[in-house]
């Protein structure tokens, strides 16, 4: 770790041309790039000292932010409690008509509920009455005009039979 931040602190001293980037083709630093490379070092370790005691002075001021907001919180809370005291004095039986009024209401869906399944099952049982007593009233209908057909039938064969019975027959 140690290492990769040191070759990048140099690549970054490099492209900013504070330190050449001729290494010798042998891959041995030279002297004066070596006393670069500890100065470029030495620089960056400064700097990730520097970003360390700010990053530990912030860490302390949001602390300290911190415990006055819980002591905020706490002063805020007293005083809900002072406030909630303080409310109405008939606040318990409010409390119990409301949780009665709560209570009413569950007993009251149920109900609704089934009242509205019975009208449902009273309209349907209704509409078939209502059906079955128009197909009474067709079968009525349809009976007194047989009933009728029937006498006239029976009413003109008689007429006949007694038309028979006046003409004597003697032959």
């Amino acid at each position: 770790m140690q290492n990769q931040r040191s070759f990048e602190t140099q690549q970054s001293l490099m492209q900013t041309g504070q330190i050449s980037g001729s290494l010798s083709f042998t891959g041995i630093m030279t002297k004066e790039e070596e006393e670069m490379s500890k100065s470029a070092l030495l620089t960056f370790r400064a700097k990730e000292e520097e970003i360390q005691k700010k990053k530990m002075e912030v860490k302390e001021r949001v602390q300290a932010q911190l415990g006055l907001v819980e002591q905020e919180t706490r002063r805020l809370a007293t005083i809900r409690e002072e406030l909630d005291a303080l409310s109405d004095p008939m606040r318990k039986e409010v409390s119990l008509v409301r949780k009665k009024i709560d209570s009413v209401n569950k007993e009251i869906k149920p109900l609704g509920q089934t009242c509205q399944k019975k009208e449902r099952e009273y309209r349907e049982a209704l509409e078939a009455f209502e059906e079955k007593n128009k197909e009474k009233v067709q079968l009525i209908t349809r009976l007194m005009e047989l009933v009728s057909e029937s006498e006239k039938a029976r009413m003109k064969r008689l007429d006949e039979l007694s038309k028979n019975l006046e003409t004597p027959r003697i032959a």
